[in-house]
């Protein structure tokens, strides 16, 4: 039996205050192997993410069924109200599943998908939310560029260029050259040996943004995730093209450009602590109250026929070949 009314009915419709959620999926089943550093890696992730979101972005974890000691950090986190959301699964449900669970269920329009071993610089949301304030179509974007990126899942880009919508030039970014080098280590790639070798470029007035990014980290815009990602689970723990059939492909056949931040402004760990990793934890800094988003314009979403977007996509190539300058593909340039 019900006493009274429910006075929420009442108060009418909720208020929005934030407009980007970062969701981190973790796992670390022991602290030993493979894992025994791990627990240290997303302490600095975690901190750092704390430590340079303005109060318009927000933090879910979502734990994949990690040991007592990991679970117990997590808690602790959301019961000092130093995270927003805090989702606990007693089995491994797979990276992917975990990620797009938590992340179809947010409200604000960009949500950044992150893996638990990347450590923010300041700023990085500035910078992220610069790009889509100033750059039309954009799908998402990475806090840290990867020189290589240019055809990987970029058509929608691409064929903005052909159509001359788009303009693409080439320059060095020597600054960016040491980060790089320090990112293709920690994957056991080898190093670049160029330290002026071209980047892949667009501007939108005195904003910058390198094409083209990686998937451990990038920001997403919220509609993408119903529109254009599977709608049955993935069933996947990690890995297997899962990353590429919900993230990458989502993302280029929404028809959202896939940029990147101009600098580094993340990092990739992997699963060690290196000293001058604390060095930037410790120098991180808040340097935005809030931050105001526009996304513009809003994503025109179609039926998608992958026998066209295949056939597109060659075509793109093809013809977006020639405007890519023959420096750009020197191998280990």
């Amino acid at each position: 039996m019900r006493i009274g009314a429910n006075p929420q009915k009442s108060e009418g419709l909720l208020e929005l205050k934030t407009n980007h959620r970062v969701v981190v999926v973790t796992f670390i089943p022991e602290l030993t192997g493979y894992y025994r550093s791990m627990f240290e890696v997303i302490k600095l992730c975690i901190t750092s993410l704390m430590k340079t979101l303005p109060s318009t972005s927000v933090i879910t974890i979502v734990d994949n069924a990690s040991c007592p000691e990991v679970v117990a950090y997590f808690v602790s986190l959301y019961t000092d109200k130093k995270i927003d959301t805090l989702q606990l699964l007693s089995t491994n449900v797979g990276k992917i599943d975990a990620l797009m669970g938590a992340a179809r269920s947010a409200r604000e329009p960009i949500i950044t998908l992150t893996d638990c071993d990347i450590l923010f610089e300041t700023s990085w949301v500035e910078e992220t939310i610069s790009i889509f304030n100033n750059f039309k179509n954009v799908g998402s974007v990475s806090p840290y560029p990867t020189r290589r990126g240019l055809q990987y899942y970029t058509y929608a880009l691409q064929h903005a260029v052909i159509l001359n919508k788009l303009k693409v030039h080439f320059e060095p970014i020597p600054e960016n050259f040491e980060h790089y080098n320090l990112f293709l280590e920690s994957i056991n790639w080898d190093k670049e040996k160029d330290a002026n070798a071209p980047w892949p470029i667009v501007k939108a007035g005195n904003v910058k943004a390198a094409v083209g990014s990686d998937h451990q980290v990038l920001t997403v815009r919220r509609d993408i995730l119903f529109n254009d990602t599977p709608a049955k689970p993935s069933m996947t723990k990690v890995g297997k093209e899962s990353e590429r059939d919900y993230v990458d492909l989502a993302i280029d056949t929404s028809g959202g450009y896939r940029l990147a931040t101009y600098h580094y402004m993340a990092h990739h760990m992997g699963n060690q602590v290196e000293p001058w990793m604390q060095e930037v934890v410790d120098n991180l800094i808040m340097t935005s109250e809030t931050l105001a988003l526009n996304l513009i314009p809003p994503l025109r979403y179609r039926a998608k026929s992958h026998f066209w977007y295949k056939l597109k996509k060659k075509v793109a190539k093809i013809a977006f070949k020639h405007k890519v300058p023959k420096t750009y593909f020197t191998e280990n340039s």
